[in-house]
C-alpha cells in the first residue's frame, strides 16, 4: 500500500501566499510534520559558497514552452486555501517571461487574504533569470518588488515599494543566482538521477535564500491529473543573512517530456501548506483537469 500524502491538521493555522509552495522561498518547517512534537535535530552544516557548486547544465530541448499553464490548489489544514496559476508567455525583449499568480479564497482571507502576481524574465538558453518583478496585496499592505540581476557582479538590485514607500539596496549569490518565479522551471530541466545534489541562491521576500539538498529518487503517484512515475525533490533553504532560519522543501516533478511540477510541501511564516496540480494545458495538448478520486496516493 502506498501512503498517503500527509494531512496537515496539526499544523498551526495557516494561509497560503504568493509564489510560496515552490521557493527557497518557501519550505515546510519540519518533514511532513511527522515530527512536528519531537525536539529539532542539529542543524546541518550551511554550505560555504565554494560546497554551493553551480547546478548541471539545463537540458534541451525545454520541456515547456510558451502557452503552457499549470493550476494548483493551495491547502491547509485539510482545507483549501487558494489558488496559484503558473503560465509560460511569450518571448519579450528576448527574454521568457514565467508568470505566477495567486489568490487567497474566501474561508483563509479571514486569516490572511493574499492576492498579486510574480514574473521572472529568464533567459531562454540558461533559464537564468534577468529580472523578477512582483505585485501583491496582503491584506491592505501593497508591496512592489523590481529585482534585476547582475550575473558578472553576481548580485541582485532590488527595489522594494510597501504602501508608497521605497528602498533599494543589493545582495549578492555565490554560483547560481535564481528567483522563486522561475526555479521550478530551471528544475524541470535537470538531468535528474538519484542522489544528484542541488545548490542554489534564489531571491524571495526580500531577501536571498540559499536552498541545497537532492534527489531521493523515483516514486509512483496518484492523483486526480493521472499516474505518474515522479522525481522526488528534497532540501533545506535558509536565509543568507540568517543561516540557522531554516525551512524544509519538497517537490515532485514528472520523470517524462513534460516534467510537471506535479506537488509541494511548503511554508509560510504560520506553518506549513500544499500545492497539488489540478489541470494543465500545453500547446498542441488536450487540456487535463484533475477528476475527484479521493487522497493522492504515493
Amino acid at each position: 500500500m502506498r501512503p498517503t500524502l500527509p494531512s496537515f491538521t496539526r499544523s498551526a493555522l495557516v494561509a497560503a501566499v504568493l509564489l510560496q509552495p515552490f521557493v527557497t522561498l518557501a519550505a515546510a518547517p519540519a518533514a511532513r510534520l511527522a515530527a512536528a512534537d519531537k525536539p529539532a535535530p542539529a542543524l546541518p552544516p550551511f554550505p560555504t559558497d565554494a560546497e554551493c557548486l553551480a547546478l548541471p547544465a539545463v537540458r534541451m530541448p525545454l520541456a515547456f514552452q510558451a502557452g503552457e499553464t499549470l493550476d494548483y490548489d493551495l491547502d491547509a489544514l485539510g482545507a483549501k486555501a487558494g489558488r496559484m496559476t503558473m503560465k509560460v508567455l511569450p518571448l519579450k525583449d528576448g527574454a521568457l517571461p514565467i508568470e505566477v499568480t495567486a489568490e487567497t479564497n474566501t474561508f483563509f482571507s479571514k486569516v490572511r487574504r493574499v492576492k498579486g502576481s510574480g514574473t521572472s524574465y529568464m533567459n531562454p538558453r540558461t533559464l537564468r533569470p534577468v529580472r523578477y518583478f512582483e505585485d501583491a496585496t496582503e491584506d491592505e499592505v501593497h508591496r512592489v518588488a523590481d529585482v534585476k540581476f547582475h550575473p558578472r557582479d553576481k548580485r541582485v538590485s532590488l527595489v522594494s515599494t510597501i504602501d508608497g514607500a521605497t528602498n533599494q539596496w543589493d545582495m549578492g549569490w555565490a554560483n547560481e543566482g535564481l528567483d522563486v518565479a522561475g526555479t521550478i522551471y530551471v528544475l524541470r530541466q535537470l538531468p535528474f538521477k538519484a542522489d544528484l545534489k542541488v545548490c542554489f541562491d534564489a531571491y524571495g521576500i526580500r531577501r536571498m535564500w540559499r536552498t541545497w539538498g537532492r534527489v531521493v529518487g523515483k516514486e509512483h503517484i496518484s492523483m486526480p491529473v493521472g499516474e505518474f512515475d515522479a522525481w522526488h525533490i528534497e532540501g533545506v533553504a535558509a536565509r543568507i543573512d540568517m543561516p540557522n532560519a531554516r525551512r524544509e522543501i519538497h517537490v515532485w516533478i514528472t520523470d517524462d517530456p513534460r516534467r510537471l511540477p506535479l506537488a509541494a510541501l511548503g511554508a509560510i511564516d504560520l506553518g506549513t501548506i500544499r500545492a497539488t496540480l489540478t489541470g494543465f494545458s500545453r500547446p498542441g495538448d488536450k487540456q487535463t483537469r484533475a477528476e475527484p478520486k479521493g487522497n493522492l496516493k504515493w
